[in-house]
């Protein structure tokens, strides 16, 4: 058997997967903001810082830059600033001598600042250059002012603003872990509760759950309560059958052992012969009770689908009556059997549906007293349905006596019989979803079972 994880984990990791791949998804978002936010705040720097210089050069003549320009240089957001400025007619006014080169520009106003990517001693920075037209001394021109910066700074402080984020998410996802960890397991406290609950239950004691759950647990409680009950009627009903059993197979098996002490005392071969005909009939009755308790108690047993066969209820009751046929005839009674030709098809178990016939047959031979003198069987087909209805001219039975003579182990009047007979075909008509019932009829009894046709 391969085994599960628990609810809790479950739980955990089905609210936590989603949260971790949204913190995934965020994470990568966050990434390209701080990119683009160190990107727009290294061009205002270099902005900042070429307006700056441009205007010391202007102030200055191209001799110096003031203190709190070049304190911004030195100190700008995330590294150091670079600069090149040239004068009138291209000449070298201040900083480095060799600023980093592009293409040519495409942009229609040369007075506008222009920013871009350039590679400067073989390290990428990024680059502003700017032009104004400025007087230095007696000349009158453009000056371009080039400032520059290491992209290594600029990635350096976007990286820096990344991994804070990552580190705030990561400290709010464990702690939102460690939250739904615990809240989970409190969350299932209700469940631990109930498997406390069904462990104190056993075959003594199959009580109903009355404890408070979830309203999600109260369908688990409801389909336990009524499995409890099922158990518990399952229970009550085999103690009975066992009861049941042991009172009627004690009558039997005293008869037997009574008729085999009468024979051992027979005097003569006339007594031995009559004491050994009073044995076989006892040994037989007893048999039949003992048949007809197993009968009811597999009766009992769920039926399954593929226990039921597609068969011809006219060859069930053929098949039956054949049987019982010869027996009724040996007692000197006239047995009828009246059938239509066209098959009926009904859905099935063979041996049950043979069983509850034949008992239906026995139960009128042995009650029909001594008025008997006809048994009839006739079979009929109604609308989605077919009745097999079992009629005798004898001591009678009426629809009012039903409770009675369905019952196990009742009898209307003492007879040679078990009191099962009845409760059997009872039984087996339920089993096949059909119907039994006693007739008003003026002479004898009359029995029907219906069950319902495949169309």
């Amino acid at each position: 058997m391969i085994p599960q994880r628990s609810l809790r984990l479950r739980l955990f990791l089905l609210i936590l997967t989603p949260l971790v791949l949204l913190a995934f998804l965020l994470g990568i978002w966050r990434f390209n903001v701080a990119q683009k936010t160190a990107q727009e705040l290294f061009d205002e720097s270099l902005l900042s810082a070429g307006l700056a210089i441009s205007r010391d050069v202007a102030i200055s003549g191209g001799d110096a830059l003031l203190p709190s320009t070049r304190s911004m240089i030195r100190e700008a957001s995330g590294g150091e600033i670079f600069y090149h400025v040239t004068g009138p007619g291209g000449s070298y006014v201040t900083g480095y001598a060799y600023p980093p080169t592009s293409a040519a520009s495409t942009q229609q106003d040369p007075y506008s600042p222009h920013i871009f990517e350039s590679v400067h001693r073989e390290v990428p920075v990024r680059v502003l250059r700017m032009t104004e037209r400025i007087t230095l001394e007696n000349l009158v021109g453009d000056a371009t002012v080039t400032v520059w910066q290491l992209m290594a700074d600029r990635n350096a402080f976007a990286n820096q603003l990344s991994i804070r984020a990552a580190i705030l998410m990561g400290i709010l996802l464990t702690t939102l872990a460690i939250v739904v960890w615990f809240g989970v397991a409190r969350g299932l406290r209700p469940l631990l509760d109930l498997q406390e609950a069904i462990a104190l239950r056993s075959p003594d004691d199959l009580s109903v759950i009355k404890r408070s759950v979830p309203i999600e647990v109260r369908g688990i409680v409801k389909t336990l309560n009524r499995l409890f009950a099922q158990v518990e009627h399952s229970i009550n009903a085999h103690q009975t059958f066992i009861s049941e059993a042991a009172h009627q197979l004690r009558n039997p098996a005293a008869a037997v052992q009574s008729m085999a002490e009468a024979l051992q005392e027979a005097k003569t071969d006339e007594d031995r012969g009559k004491r050994i005909s009073e044995l076989v009939i006892a040994a037989k009755n007893s048999a039949t009770v003992a048949e007809q308790l197993l009968s009811l108690e597999r009766l009992r047993q769920p039926t399954h689908q593929d226990q039921m066969d597609e068969i011809d209820f006219r060859s069930v009751v053929e098949e039956a009556c054949a049987e019982m046929g010869v027996h009724i005839l040996a007692k000197g009674i006239d047995f009828d059997v009246t059938m239509p030709d066209a098959a009926i098809m009904v859905s099935g178990d063979r041996v049950f549906l043979i069983e509850a016939i034949k008992n239906l047959l026995d139960n009128a031979v042995k009650h029909g007293g001594a008025k008997l003198n006809r048994i009839s069987v006739v079979l009929q087909c109604d609308s989605g349905s077919v009745s097999l209805t079992v009629a005798d001219d004898g001591a009678g039975l009426s629809p009012d006596q039903s409770g009675a003579a369905f019952a196990r182990f009742s009898q209307l009047e003492h007879s040679e019989g078990s009191g099962l007979g009845l409760s059997i075909v009872s039984a087996v008509a339920h089993r096949h979803g059909g119907l039994i019932s006693i007739n008003q009829v003026e002479r004898g009894a009359s029995v029907t079972l219906k069950l319902p046709i495949v169309l």
